[in-house]
């Protein structure tokens, strides 16, 4: 597996395509893109993201096929990751794990970044397990941070130190 810079032109059907319903979009992104976006929406919520806190949008590749998309930004001692997704066709297979690792790896060729860190909803416990089994740990929860349809989601922050990797 490669991590590559995401680029619309070739990536973005494959990774609108990972998410068919709204919950799931939900779970991904907490709205802050409409569900059923378009590639002109994302390619301007990712400028957005990047003015605002210098996201950089990346594509896990694995036989040349996107398989996997995160963004990054660093600030003080910390990198963080959002947006984390990877094809549904390829989950527990380990891809989300290996592209988590070298996600971290890249964060951590920065000497200055001590730790990366990301949020995930409660309720999605598969990817919790993903991010425990790379090594992430609970650092703390808000309670009722988004809510969708009836249900009330807590929103752990997980954390991976250095020296865990």
């Amino acid at each position: 597996m490669d991590i590559r810079l995401f680029d619309a032109s070739t990536d973005f059907e494959a990774v609108r395509g990972w998410i068919s319903d709204e919950r799931t979009h939900m779970l991904w992104c907490a709205g802050r893109l409409p569900f059923g976006y378009g590639p002109d929406e994302f390619v301007s919520f990712l400028e957005g993201i990047h003015s605002k806190n210098g996201d950089v949008p990346y594509v896990a590749v694995s036989d040349g096929k996107p398989v996997g998309f995160y963004s990054y930004s660093a600030s003080d001692s910390e990198g963080m990751l959002k947006f984390v997704v990877v094809d549904p066709s390829m989950r527990g297979q380990g891809i989300g794990s290996e592209m988590l690792r070298l996600a971290a790896a890249r964060a951590f060729e920065d000497p200055s970044i001590s730790a990366v860190h990301l949020n995930v909803f409660s309720s999605n416990l598969p990817a919790r397990k993903c991010y425990e089994k790379v090594g992430f740990v609970e650092r703390n929860i808000t309670p009722s941070a988004f809510s969708f349809g009836s249900e009330s989601w807590a929103r752990v922050n997980m954390i991976l130190y250095r020296s865990a990797l």
